[in-house]
């Protein structure tokens, strides 16, 4: 990975960064970090889509966490007491709704299909990741990720209308083209 780092001020720069943007009445005002919204790990990391999609390779194909260091990430918490974890009434899901929640991974399927994903969004950004594993074979996984530096972007809605769309494209020739299955990664 070569455009992925963890900024801090006056110790290291990000060329050809993207800058975060709100929309306004009158067009697009640049609403980019703060030094509260920058702290490390929420806001502060920065990186191209290139790099996560190899840091994504890794983690798929275990040459970052092995098989069973990743299953610990994918495992559900279980609450003290066998309390079942559920939706806050300040999230924008259904309040008091079941949530599964591994190691920084949101677990909960996709139009009855398994699915790992997390979201982020801070000033200015608004990012989804979400990956469907594929038959033991790999066939059939798919990872998709979206960042957006606008804030009336909704990157869930465009993951789900991409995770559709190869849906629907596998269903209705019964594979994929050549092409698809092509790395993305230069």
């Amino acid at each position: 990975m070569e455009q992925a780092l963890a900024y801090e001020k006056g110790k290291n720069e990000i060329a050809n960064r993207a800058f975060g943007h709100s929309k306004e009445a009158n067009g697009f005002q640049q609403t980019d970090q703060s030094s509260t919204s920058a702290t490390l790990g929420d806001g502060g990391v920065y990186s191209s889509l290139s790099d996560l999609a190899k840091w994504d390779l890794a983690l798929t194909q275990h040459t970052l966490l092995s098989e069973t260091e990743m299953r610990a990430a994918l495992t559900p918490v279980q609450l003290a007491g066998s309390a079942r974890p559920v939706w806050p009434a300040d999230s924008d899901r259904p309040a008091g709704s079941p949530v599964s929640y591994g190691f920084s991974w949101f677990l909960d399927p996709y139009r009855n299909h398994s699915r790992m994903w997390h979201y982020g969004d801070t000033m200015g950004f608004h990012t989804y990741i979400e990956s469907f594993a594929g038959d033991p074979a790999g066939r059939g996984a798919l990872s998709i990720i979206v960042l957006c530096n606008r804030t009336d972007l909704d990157p869930e809605k465009l993951a789900a209308e991409a995770a559709d769309l190869f849906r629907w494209h596998r269903l209705a020739i019964g594979r994929l083209p050549s092409s698809a299955n092509s790395s993305i990664i230069p």
